[in-house]
């Protein structure tokens, strides 16, 4: 996952054929969780196999970090769509992980 600083937690996501570093800073979980609720919930959801796209896309906006500006949401939830689930999986797995084990 190139471009991603794995200290940080952070992970790499192609979309629109950028790249996008998805940093799951404390203010970028806590703009997910006022969207989306609870985070321990949401990875309860993830490991049940129950997590929606909606969800996924969600945590992956709020954590975007120095993506391009004219990224629209749209945009970045039908790039996400159009790559696969299969793609966007390990990286739900990084940022899962930095939620439940911190830095």
């Amino acid at each position: 996952m190139s471009g991603a600083n794995a200290v940080r937690g952070e992970a790499a996501l192609r979309i629109a054929g950028e790249t996008v570093v998805l940093r799951p800073s404390f203010a970028a979980l806590v703009a997910a969780e006022a969207e989306l609720g609870p985070l321990f919930a949401l990875v309860e959801r993830a490991a049940a196999g129950q997590l929606s796209l909606a969800e996924l896309v969600g945590l992956f906006w709020h954590c975007r970090y120095a993506a391009p500006p004219a990224l629209s949401r749209e945009t970045f939830g039908e790039s996400i769509v159009a790559s696969g689930l299969a793609a966007a999986t390990p990286v739900l797995r990084v940022l899962l992980a930095q939620i439940l084990g911190g830095r």
